[in-house]
């Protein structure tokens, strides 16, 4: 089922997520859930509290060669622990939380993660590039922080400002639909 994404300024966003205890049926659930969302609405990562659920679960599903997103790839991380970073990249991240705006954001290039699949299972997973920025990003999600945190002063003003006009003209647009 698509669930709605919780979208910036919502408090829910800041909230940090609790362990999952319970790797039974309703957390399949969510994760099928969350799958199917992530892809309705052409996202490469999904955190829990993104569909207002604050349980430490995320999943990553990067495209292939083709654009694809097939199921076999998808990542399900469950109760994750980055127990290693090194170095430093920086790549320009969007958020389904934070629709249609991206920025340059410096990460480690590489991680370490220990995490649960949804059996329960503990894993471990070491990898660079995307891979490792969207782990970071979604871990950050499960802690109740957004990427445009990560933004200088000057960027994150010039975001707030452009947030806010772009809001007001989507309010303006729906009472003129509204309207006849």
């Amino acid at each position: 089922m698509i669930r709605e994404v919780v979208v910036y300024p919502d408090k829910r966003l800041k909230e940090v997520s609790k362990p999952v205890e319970s790797f039974d049926e309703n957390l399949h659930t969510l994760l099928d859930d969350m799958y199917e969302t992530m892809i309705a609405k052409n996202g490469i990562g999904l955190a829990a509290i993104q569909i207002g659920v604050p349980l430490r679960a995320l999943i990553i599903n990067l495209p292939d060669e083709e654009g694809n997103q097939p199921k076999e790839a998808l990542l399900e991380v469950i109760n994750p622990v980055i127990l290693e970073k090194r170095g430093s990249a920086v790549y320009t991240e969007g958020c389904l939380s934070v629709p249609e705006y991206y920025d340059d954001v410096e990460r480690a290039e590489w991680v370490k993660v220990e995490f649960q699949d949804r059996y329960g299972e503990k894993k471990v997973i070491e990898t660079d590039g995307l891979l490792a920025i969207a782990f970071q990003h979604e871990i950050d999600h499960l802690n109740g922080h957004l990427f445009i945190e990560k933004l200088s002063i000057l960027k994150r003003k010039k975001f707030e400002k452009e947030w806010k006009k772009r809001k007001k003209a989507t309010k303006g647009a729906k009472g003129a639909r509204g309207k006849g």
